[in-house]
């Protein structure tokens, strides 16, 4: 769900800040150095403090300070209620959210003292505004108050408002979403009734997000953009930029995504809007991911997690937990990868509480129905037996819902306890089938379940497995003249390619190194086939280079160029490590193969004589001469050439032997 904040209190700010630029800073301030202490001064004081906003927060709560003793030294209670509204608009973009509360609350325990229902009406938004997020239930009834109010005395600008801001709270759950399209439609129809520019922005963007979330990625971006044009020069803008920018990725057009967002984020850090850097970081991290760029979505991912979370922004976390653990999970540190897997489980139960949807309904049902009273006693005659009236209605409708509200609640209870256990049920099931997938992703399956059902997995002797080791030619060379970004994502690539086929021909891959890919047959199943299944795999890695080459030269790029080594010999495979478990390979056969590789050429497959001698029936070889290698005498060396006809594993498993 894309995220939102309340438009009352940012489109006020925006009017306040056009105001401060009639006058300059610095000749209010003279102003009011020759003023004498009255309400006058007071209202200087509180027109220099507006005119840090978005300069320097730490300002406007200064002369905030200074505006709000004066107004209480001369008992000016419009000053002080207007003092301690500026000074929590400044903590609410600080990010100190518990300052901001309570300076709101002092402002709106002056208004209440003062019967000022236009103020009432303002502080109440601002608050539900900033409980939006943290606890919707009470955002809600912040909401009503404030409409209750702003209909009571005609106020349509903050009726608009406020119908975006309810209908944003109504958005975010199935059940209440039909309440949101309406009250997004009296929000539209308000704003332009009365040409209300910024909050039709909001509106607008609202309207699009409803239609991304439902998959209609066009209609969304035909809204954005609109919201992107009435927002400009305002500080919600950074929400129409990763709106537009959430919009590209569903249709992955990348570069588009990553311009809207990092605009976004430059807007945002401009305007101290923590929720909407932490929006435009995470659908940063989100393209990277999208692009299978784990390194940079990881780190994007960690800088917006700080943020959403001291903003208690759950729409923002479930997110970001998720981005968390799959790009862990890719990378291969498992740990964190659960980690991250149970603080999404935790997020997810936070999100979606049915109690709170109801609650959502039922307290918009009570701002109906005493709606309706208050018409009825406008038009009653005989006011005090209408008010008796309802009260003796009131008291038969509330025995009965209280006698059905404790039936469901019992009925609650316990269909609850049950569910609870089946949901830790599934959970259980489902975290097992995880922790199953991941081991099943480090290391062959006969290994995995060894060690799941053991607890250990025991080192095996194989007399005889081959052992394959590739590297390009230059790649350090190459390396300084490449991003990292483009480096890792150009060899991630070659190395899914080889993944794809070492499975395809019954290999088992063992790790990575630098450039360098090494893999074996023969293990950890004895396979009679390992040897001819390695070459073939060897001729599809350099087949699927060579065109991969061709593409990059089409496009001016310079190709790389692949050695490839194989030997064919006993060697010892296991399990290694007790946190993070590898499966490994030892002995002679690991070093040889290496050095066939280190000494073949690019483009060519270099073998061991032991190796030749398997597959000499079945390819046509090229000797080249002898190599030494440590600890071993001297060792022959053949180039693979071509096939000499088609292969027959039966008369492999016979050479074999």
């Amino acid at each position: 769900m894309t995220g939102r904040i309340h438009t009352i209190l940012l489109i006020l700010l925006c009017s306040l800040i056009a105001t401060a630029q009639d006058k300059t800073t610095d000749s209010l301030k003279k102003l009011a150095a020759t003023m004498r202490d009255d309400s006058a001064k007071a209202d200087v004081l509180l027109q220099i403090s507006r005119s840090y906003f978005n300069v320097s927060w730490e300002d406007a709560i200064n002369y905030s300070n200074e505006a709000k003793a004066l107004s209480e030294k001369i008992s000016y209670n419009k000053g002080v209620a207007l003092a301690w509204k500026n000074i929590g608009i400044a903590h609410y973009f600080k990010g100190t959210h518990l300052e901001a509360i309570d300076a709101w609350q002092q402002s709106l325990a002056t208004y209440e003292k003062m019967q000022d229902k236009s103020g009432i009406a303002n502080i109440l938004g601002n608050l539900g505004g900033i409980y939006e997020r943290s606890d919707p239930t009470k955002a809600l009834d912040y909401y009503l108050r404030s409409m209750r109010l702003a209909e009571e005395i005609g106020d349509e600008f903050r009726i608009a408002t406020l119908s975006l801001n309810i209908a944003a709270l109504y958005d975010k759950k199935p059940a209440t979403e039909d309440k949101a399209l309406e009250s997004y439609r009296r929000a539209i129809s308000l704003s332009e009734k009365n040409n209300y520019p910024d909050a039709l922005g909001m509106a607008t963007g609202n309207m699009g997000d409803l239609f991304l979330k439902k998959g209609m990625v066009d209609s969304a971006l035909h809204y954005f953009k609109l919201a992107e044009k009435k927002l400009q020069g305002n500080p919600n803008l950074p929400l129409a930029l990763n709106n537009i920018g959430k919009a590209y990725l569903k249709h992955k057009q990348y570069d588009s995504a990553f311009v809207y967002h990092r605009q976004a984020y430059n807007e945002s850090v401009q305007a101290s809007n923590k929720l909407y850097m932490a929006q435009a970081l995470l659908g940063l991290a989100e393209i990277y991911a999208a692009q299978g760029d784990n390194k940079l979505a990881l780190a994007y991912y960690r800088q917006a997690e700080p943020l959403a979370a001291e903003l208690n922004a759950n729409d923002e976390l479930n997110r970001i937990y998720h981005g968390l653990s799959v790009a862990y999970s890719h990378s291969g540190k498992y740990n964190q990868a659960y980690d991250y897997q149970v603080k999404l489980t935790q997020i997810k139960e936070n999100i979606y509480n049915k109690e709170a949807d109801d609650k959502l309904k039922g307290l918009q049902f009570e701002f109906d129905l005493q709606k309706k009273e208050a018409q009825i006693d406008l038009l009653s005659r005989d006011k005090e037996l209408q008010v008796g009236e309802i009260k003796r209605q009131r008291l038969v409708r509330n025995a009965l819902l209280g006698g059905i509200a404790l039936i469901i609640a019992i009925a609650f209870m316990i269909y609850r306890n049950y569910r609870a256990k089946v949901k830790t049920n599934l959970l259980l099931d489902r975290q097992k089938d995880e922790i199953e997938h991941l081991l099943l992703n480090i290391l062959p399956a006969e290994v995995a379940h060894e060690l799941q059902e053991q607890g250990a997995a025991t080192p095996k002797y194989f007399e005889q497995a081959s052992v394959l080791f590739t590297d390009f030619k230059g790649f350090t060379r190459m390396a300084d003249h490449m991003s990292p970004q483009e480096l890792v994502a150009e060899l991630n690539e070659c190395f899914m390619a080889f993944d794809e086929i070492i499975e395809r021909n019954h290999l088992e891959k063992i790790k990575t190194i630098g450039d360098s890919y090494m893999c074996a047959g023969g293990i950890p199943t004895p396979d009679p086939a390992h040897v001819l299944n390695m070459v073939n795999a060897s001729f599809q890695i350099l087949e699927y280079l060579d065109g991969w080459n061709r593409k990059r030269q089409e496009n001016n790029l310079v190709p790389w160029h692949l050695r490839i080594g194989i030997h064919v010999g006993p060697l010892v495979a296991g399990v290694v490590g007790r946190k993070k478990y590898a499966y490994d390979i030892w002995g002679s056969t690991v070093n040889i193969a290496s050095r066939m590789e280190s000494a073949g050429e690019p483009g060519q497959v270099n073998i061991s004589s032991s190796t030749y001698e398997l597959i000499r029936d079945y390819y046509e070889c090229s000797y080249r001469g002898k190599i030494s290698a440590k600890n071993i005498d001297e060792i022959d060396m053949y180039f693979v050439v071509r096939k000499k006809h088609a292969e027959s594993h039966e008369s492999l498993a016979k050479a074999a032997s």
